[in-house]
């Protein structure tokens, strides 16, 4: 049964870089990764005021937008997954959160005194919620698009050809448009019926929600939103 065993075909829907870091990991645990990225992501640069205490990371797509700001520049992250990019990226001062925009709240309004001006690079269409919870609070909060997330428009030939012959046993889903793309995209390729005896491990119940109209063996969620937990779920 798939779900005994070793070595498996992991699907990784996640865009790039992330995608190939992802599969590295996969590779690293004795499986076998095929990635199928089902976003493209566009990044911006943004502008960086003068006056700036401190940069919101909720998602490591919006690193590649701030290669021009200044290192030392203190960086709140989501997670610590998010937060070693950050370091990987070269910032010297990042801390990271428990892993949700929640959390993340909760750490900048312990850190930061109200009045603190926050620079918020996030994805078009993103992040509004956490923006208005900490303005609410007092916090001066710029946020601006930092990427742009398109559609794949097909699934590439590896994942095609693991669905043929059905022999993917497990897809990684990293967020709800992912997920909802991903759908898509299986429909589009009249190939729903080779999920059958797959199973989805999506990071959060929001990403879970957005697989629900295919027929998978098991949707599971991670019993926290990062790729540790994610890949913690392969046996």
């Amino acid at each position: 049964m798939a779900g005994l065993a070793m070595n498996l075909k992991v699907l990784v829907t996640r865009p790039e870089p992330g995608a190939s870091a992802t599969g590295e990991r996969i590779r690293r645990l004795g499986h076998h990764p095929i990635l199928s990225p089902c976003l493209v992501i566009t990044a911006r640069r943004v502008p960086f005021p003068t006056r700036q205490d401190a940069v919101l990371i909720t998602s490591a797509q919006a690193l590649p937008a701030l290669t021009h700001l200044p290192r030392q520049i203190e960086i709140f992250a989501v997670g610590e997954a998010t937060a070693a990019q950050a370091r990987e990226a070269g910032f010297c001062a990042v801390t990271a959160a428990g892993g949700t925009a929640a959390d993340l709240a909760v750490l900048v309004v312990g850190r930061l005194p109200p009045g603190a001006n926050l620079l918020f690079p996030t994805g078009a269409g993103n992040g509004l919620p956490l923006a208005n919870l900490l303005r609410g609070a007092g916090f001066c909060v710029r946020r601006h698009v930092a990427y742009r997330a398109t559609p794949a428009t097909s699934l590439t030939e590896a994942a095609l050809a693991g669905l043929d012959a059905g022999v993917i046993e497990r897809v990684l889903v990293f967020s709800q448009a992912t997920g909802r793309h991903f759908s898509a995209l299986v429909r589009q390729s009249g190939r729903t019926n080779a999920l059958r005896h797959s199973i989805a491990i999506a990071i959060s119940s929001k990403a879970a929600a957005s697989l629900e109209n295919l027929p998978f063996a098991s949707i599971e969620t991670a019993m926290a939103p990062d790729q540790e937990h994610m890949l913690a779920m392969l046996p």
